[in-house]
């Protein structure tokens, strides 16, 4: 398994596909592992070489202390793509992966296009987690143990017909996350990163050809803050996955898939 070091610690990353092709690196969101993107990954080993990489305090990469910021997220995913060998990739991020993604292509130079899926650019017009997804995973019923507890924060993140229907595939997502997510504290500081962001005083600042993957019944990231990044972002185009939740990439991944090789394909 490869590793990074960075001056906080190491980072795990993974490279797949054929080393001549084309690049897509994906930066996942707060508190989930490189299997959040294995949809994705399937569908486009083929014909890209992907990159994941665990986020600090998160599955095999190293847990510094904290809090986080967005800012030094975006400096371990420069020193995966330097320790790769990669000069130029395409981005895409998801939730708090769409913030390190947002950030790296603002401050760093190998992007060259960025697909940006249920996130937001923060700052104050940014519509917040609503109460009733944020009582849910503040509040979970003490007598719950760790399988149970992921299960009852994460059910908000689907919709209810996907989450009554795929008991089998949720079972698995719950197992990957018991090896992979990061302790209650590294939790605390990647939100700390996730809450603090504010790239809405900089969207005009994007020259990359970027595409907004929003659904329009996300219950953790309202659709408005998809709206805005793509108010915001010069000649950004919003592709709005009409009663798509959260998790929108592994309960309609196809359209995600669909959006990164058309970006690509732009370029």
């Amino acid at each position: 398994m490869p590793f990074t070091s960075t001056e906080d610690g190491d980072i795990f990353y993974e490279v797949s596909g054929p080393p001549d092709a084309p690049v897509v690196t994906f930066v996942e969101g707060l508190s989930y592992g490189t299997w959040m993107w294995r949809w994705q990954r399937d569908a486009l080993d083929d014909e890209f070489r992907t990159v994941v990489f665990d986020n600090r305090g998160t599955g095999e990469s190293d847990e510094p202390p904290g809090p986080y910021t967005v800012a030094e997220m975006a400096g371990d995913l420069e020193a995966v793509l330097d320790d790769a060998g990669i000069e130029r990739t395409h981005l895409v991020g998801a939730s708090l992966g769409g913030m390190i993604a947002q950030e790296y292509a603002l401050t760093c130079d190998r992007a060259t296009s960025l697909v940006l899926v249920c996130t937001t650019p923060g700052g104050e017009d940014a519509v917040p987690i609503p109460d009733e997804t944020l009582d849910r995973m503040l509040n979970v019923p003490e007598e719950y143990g760790p399988a149970e507890r992921i299960r009852y924060k994460m059910q908000p993140a689907f919709t209810d017909e996907f989450w009554a229907e795929n008991q089998d595939l949720i079972d698995r997502i719950v197992e990957w996350r018991l090896e992979t997510d990061p302790s209650e504290q590294a939790y605390q500081w990647q939100s700390a990163a996730a809450t603090t962001f504010d790239a809405s005083d900089r969207l005009d600042e994007f020259d990359l050809p970027t595409t907004v993957v929003h659904g329009t019944a996300d219950r953790v990231v309202p659709f408005a803050n998809g709206e805005l990044l793509a108010e915001g972002i010069p000649d950004a185009e919003l592709r709005s996955v009409e009663g798509g939740p959260h998790l929108v990439f592994i309960e309609r991944p196809e359209r995600v898939t669909a959006a990164i090789r058309e970006t690509v394909a732009d370029v």
